[in-house]
């Protein structure tokens, strides 16, 4: 199998709780909590364990969080490498309110990282041997790091071979796109945003992504609509991959674990198409799982089949 690096550079601590009503100006007793490690690249190289793959995952890491995320992820047995910071890495907060079902999900802002390190976690990027045959970049970039940071990561991915996947939205996915990435994975809200204007039908929507496909902008473009599935753009084919109906408990973790069933199966060889699909029904299976817990591998294989039976 062809190996997989995740870097994320703004990944944090999960805490989920629930609550029976969310009420405002009144003290709320929560249940007891469940920590996990998070941020975009952490969740995607997660799902991948979950799902059965191998991968490693590049992260900053500073202060009493940084300490316990390093624990969390050697508890979940998977292969990672920090990179020292300063500050503290940040904390996000995930509420359920058990009376409607209804999910309160509250970031907090991410540390400051400094020139030095930025650019020291890219020179380490850089010197990784072997170097990996995909290269996913996830998730937002903290304060200090600049907006090219995932441009500068396509180069380096580009300059040794390998096939840069970047999950990102807004101006660090628009620098990447000038560098021509392998595969972005934008929702629909963030395609808009990076197109500048509103569009009506699924029509316009594609042929808009087409057209960043023709221009050598990406190879790949698979653009999320949640539970009406994917739009799947490439020079070969055109398609919108509906995803199955399943009972929703909670939407955290769905983007992740889709680039997760993507670049997972194209790691195994398995022809695009297919790795699309299987992404679409990971990212499905996660929406199955309560809090921030991710897709479970056997709904999203038993998924994979009904849509492969589907035609």
């Amino acid at each position: 199998m062809k190996t997989i690096v995740a870097l994320t550079m703004n990944p944090a601590i999960d805490k989920s709780s629930s609550v029976a009503n969310v009420v405002a100006e009144r003290k709320l007793y929560c249940k007891p909590p469940r920590f996990e490690p998070g941020g975009g690249g952490v969740n995607v190289c997660r799902a991948i364990k979950k799902l059965g793959g191998k991968s490693l995952l590049l992260y900053p890491a500073g202060g009493l969080t940084g300490q316990r995320l390093r624990e969390l992820l050697d508890q979940e047995g998977l292969a990672h490498q920090p990179f020292p910071i300063e500050e503290t890495l940040r904390e996000s907060l995930v509420i359920l309110e058990e009376a409607t079902g209804q999910q309160y999900r509250f970031g907090m802002p991410g540390p400051q990282i400094h020139k030095k390190e930025w650019e020291g976690l890219l020179q380490k990027l850089a010197a990784l041997e072997p170097f990996p045959d995909y290269l996913v970049a996830s998730g937002s970039l903290p304060p200090g790091v600049p907006a090219d940071f995932y441009a500068q990561v396509t180069l380096i991915a580009k300059s040794r071979g390998t096939k840069a996947i970047i999950d990102a939205a807004g101006e660090p996915l628009e620098h990447a796109l000038r560098e021509g990435v392998f595969l972005i994975k934008p929702n629909i809200r963030e395609f808009r945003e990076l197109v500048g204007k509103e569009m009506g039908g699924e029509q316009q929507i594609r042929d808009a992504a087409q057209r960043m496909v023709d221009d050598g902008r990406c190879q790949v473009m698979v653009i999320s609509l949640g539970a009406a599935g994917a739009l799947a753009i490439s020079r070969d084919f055109a398609e919108h991959i509906l995803s199955p109906t399943v009972p929703i408990a909670s939407k955290v973790g769905a983007g992740d674990s889709m680039v997760a069933g993507i670049v997972l199966s194209l790691a195994k060889g398995k022809p695009l198409r297919e790795s699309i699909l299987f992404g679409v029904a990971a990212g499905t299976a996660a929406v199955m799982t309560p809090g921030t817990e991710l897709c479970r591998k056997e709904d999203a294989e038993r998924l994979y089949e009904s849509m492969i039976a589907g035609g």
